[in-house]
């Protein structure tokens, strides 16, 4: 029998604030809440950016301007018609000199250059910036500051924060986990869409020649692609075990979800950390999104509603009259666990994920233009949930996270393949989210940002409302959908996340609420075993509740074990049964693959 993805902890950072505990997702549903709750995610905001006030908090978060520092500097380009005399660091001299440059020297720093008459000269100046708005971290957050970040790149940074974020809510502590389980029972799958491109990544690798600038030896490996997951194994978990990240354009956390999904089905692991940690607000990844014609640009904007200026904090309309997306930064993190090892801990248990499905477009003219592939996609995961849920289960309490990027190609196209599906399934007014109008589209992390929130529903039974939208667009197809610009009551049984990526990587999650994922379980292992972790989950509970009071508080720090706990062979005890690492109670244990049994 093919056990079930729990998830039994979310954390990170976005534009809403800090993901566990439901405190981001309540910054969306802001206005629907109680005043009790408000004043908590006012709290979680104080605690991450030392800002006060409710107006100052408020308008610190989610999609709004970008500041000034962040523009893109455009070289012009000329030549010299005499020479050019000029004083520079002796460190910044190349070597070799260029044919006709003369060096003096003044000091032991610095020396003065004649550059010849007729060289080309190239001088940084800013440009006017065509997008001002992105779902920006909370003003005053800064991941960097709270712990030895070393000149790691930002969405490094970020990773750090948001997995030990997660961990703080998992309410078990990690060195418990490495007593209970063996290294190969572990794995960690999690990357981003676009690397690390700043300055202390591929982007200041690429840059540095040009600027004249030093290229360190830092920038090319921590702006791979996979370094997410590699900086959680080694800085975080200190783990040996399986590892990997994928990429898939807009739907990589998804794709991410679906090897864990799968090596937890398998048996292959049995606690898997998921995630992706996006910090694309760079301004030359800002302008070749721009320039693909795919961001809201602040005239375009302006023009929609009119007006002489632009309004930054409704730049994403998705579903309504709406001119491109709005670009934005995420880190976030889930811990899933096979559902024997979740219900023997006491872990809690926020929901399920029992399938991803991914599928590619097929034949292409444009590659960044949708195709065919979400149709599979949603249309597996609707059949999955009838499967699970029955019938009625999927007509009448689900929910469907749409990818919702507020560009005009979007709506038309993710609206069609929505409609067609619940005409196909029986199913009218089904309820679609899409809070890409909040936080913005996070690239890799959107998938991440979808999930969080439809845990925050599980927990408060708030629909989060298409808020930025006036009146949805008279193009869309949706007799059979139910959207709302308001925040709605309910607490659907699964949500299914939608991902429509650039060059056909479509995917959808399902994703089963508390409750039903207990029903599930109950049916499964009984009534006794369903007590009995009951007893144990008020414990985890109480000990997430801990850390939620110490963060509300400023006294958290991210976990980073920087040159902690090194291994070597000789540390190792390797036999031809198992292998033993120290930290790890139980070892890593050879075992016959069954599969090959035929080929004896």
């Amino acid at each position: 029998m093919s056990a079930l993805p729990v998830i039994t902890a979310m954390g990170g950072i976005n534009a809403a604030g800090r993901t566990s505990m439901h405190h981001g997702f309540r910054r969306l549903v802001f206005d629907a809440l109680d005043s009790a709750r408000q004043e908590s995610t006012l709290g979680a905001l104080a605690a991450l950016t030392g800002a006060s006030g409710r107006e100052a908090l408020l308008n610190g978060t989610l999609i709004r301007g970008l500041p000034e520092d962040r523009r893109l500097n455009l070289a012009v380009n000329g030549h010299s018609d005499g020479p050019v005399t000029l004083e520079m660091r002796n460190l910044d001299l190349p070597d070799p000199l260029p044919a006709g440059w003369r060096v003096e020297a003044i000091n032991r720093q610095r020396s003065r250059v004649t550059v010849p008459a007729g060289a080309d000269l190239r001088v940084p100046t800013p440009i006017a910036r065509r997008v001002s708005a992105a779902g920006q971290l909370p003003d005053g957050f800064d991941p960097g500051a709270l712990y030895a970040s070393r000149n790691h790149p930002r969405a490094l940074q970020m990773a750090i924060y948001g997995v030990s974020d997660a961990f703080g809510m998992l309410g078990i502590p990690w060195e418990q986990l490495r007593g209970r389980l063996a290294p190969d029972q572990v794995a960690v799958f999690a990357s981003n869409a676009m690397a690390q491109l700043d300055d202390h990544g591929l982007g200041g690798m690429m840059r540095a020649p040009a600027l004249g600038q030093r290229t360190t030896s830092k920038q090319c490996p921590l702006g791979l692609g996979e370094m997410t997951a590699d900086f959680i194994n080694a800085y975080v978990l200190r783990s040996a075990g399986g590892t990997g990240g994928l990429l898939g354009a807009c739907a990589t956390f998804l794709y991410n979800l679906e090897r864990a999904v799968h090596a937890i089905r398998a048996g292959r692991a049995r606690l898997v950390v998921v995630g992706t940690s996006e910090a694309p607000l760079v301004p030359e990844v800002m302008e070749g999104y721009r320039a693909m014609g795919a961001l809201a640009e602040d005239e375009a904007l302006a023009a929609l509603d009119g007006a002489d200026t632009p309004d930054l904090r409704r730049a994403c309309r998705p579903f309504g009259a709406n001119c491109g997306f709005t670009m934005a930064e995420s880190a976030q993190f889930t811990v899933l666990m096979d559902d024997e090892l979740a219900l023997e801990l006491g872990a809690d248990i926020l929901g399920a994920v029992p399938d991803v499905f991914v599928h590619a477009d097929g034949a292409k003219k444009s590659i960044s233009s949708p195709g065919i592939g979400n149709y599979l996609t949603l249309g597996r995961a609707a059949h999955l949930v009838r499967q699970l849920l029955g019938e009625d289960g999927l007509r009448r309490n689900t929910l469907v996270h749409a990818h919702g990027t507020g560009t005009p190609q979007n709506r038309i196209t993710e609206s069609h393949v929505i409609n067609q599906v619940a005409e196909a399934f029986g199913i009218r007014d089904w309820p679609v989210a899409a809070i890409k109008a909040y936080v913005g589209h996070s690239l890799g992390s959107a998938g991440g940002d979808q999930l969080a929130a439809s845990l925050g529903t599980f927990s408060d039974g708030v629909l989060p409302g298409i808020a930025t939208v006036d009146r949805f667009a008279d193009d869309l197809h949706a007799d059979r959908l139910s959207l709302s610009s308001t925040h709605q009551e309910g607490r659907p049984s699964a949500a299914l996340l939608n991902s429509k990526g650039f060059g056909g990587n479509n995917a959808t999650a399902v994703v089963l609420s508390p409750d039903r994922a207990t029903e599930l379980l109950r049916r499964r292992h009984g009534d006794a075993t369903l007590d009995g972790w009951r007893d144990r989950v008020a414990a985890t509970r109480e000990a997430a509740a801990d850390y939620d009071r110490r963060a509300l508080a400023g006294q958290v720090v991210p976990e980073y074990h920087f040159n902690d706990g090194v291994l070597n062979g000789d540390d190792l005890t390797v036999t031809d049964k198992d292998i033993r690492l120290p930290g790890w109670d139980q070892p890593l244990t050879f075992q016959d693959d069954r599969g090959f049994d035929d080929y004896r």
